[in-house]
């Protein structure tokens, strides 16, 4: 009972950060195409399209991302397995929200992200394989986000 305990309140954070994540995608799209929408709305519209996704907002499954590519940095493969758990577990939960948007996109994501997953949980994690992996996860996000 203890550990299921323990894994209530993270579960429940990055299902809170998946929500607020697709709350945040959901709104842009309405908030950018409504008549009547005042200039400075208006103004921060256009930078905004050209880096925002067809899957929406995706900073925070980003940042999920960085955050495990940083402990691969540190070669510190045992917490950034955990870690890169929160995204997937992040990801999944959002599934529903973001896969009809842009299924060729989501799927390309999600195939880098399967990859990343399968590096560092592979049985003799290799430092040099999962920072690949984390880059490309990373050079997709950025892709996807119109970020080069």
């Amino acid at each position: 009972m203890n550990k299921l305990h323990s894994l209530v309140r993270p579960v429940a954070a990055v299902a809170a950060i998946a929500l607020l994540a697709l709350a945040t995608a959901c709104s842009k799209p309405a908030d950018t195409g409504a008549a009547g929408a005042g200039a400075p709305a208006q103004a921060s519209a256009g930078p905004q399209a050209k880096t925002a996704s067809k899957l929406g907002d995706l900073s925070a499954f980003r940042s999920l991302a960085a955050d495990v590519a940083s402990l691969v940095d540190k070669d510190e493969l045992p917490a950034a397995k955990v870690r890169i758990k929160d995204l997937e577990v992040a990801w999944d939960s959002a599934e529903a929200g973001l896969k009809p948007r842009a299924a060729d996109d989501w799927h390309v994501l999600d195939k880098s992200i399967d990859h990343a997953l399968s590096a560092l949980r592979a049985d003799a994690p290799n430092q040099t394989d999962c920072k690949k992996a984390m880059a490309d996860l990373l050079t997709t996000f950025d892709s996807l986000q119109g970020k080069r």
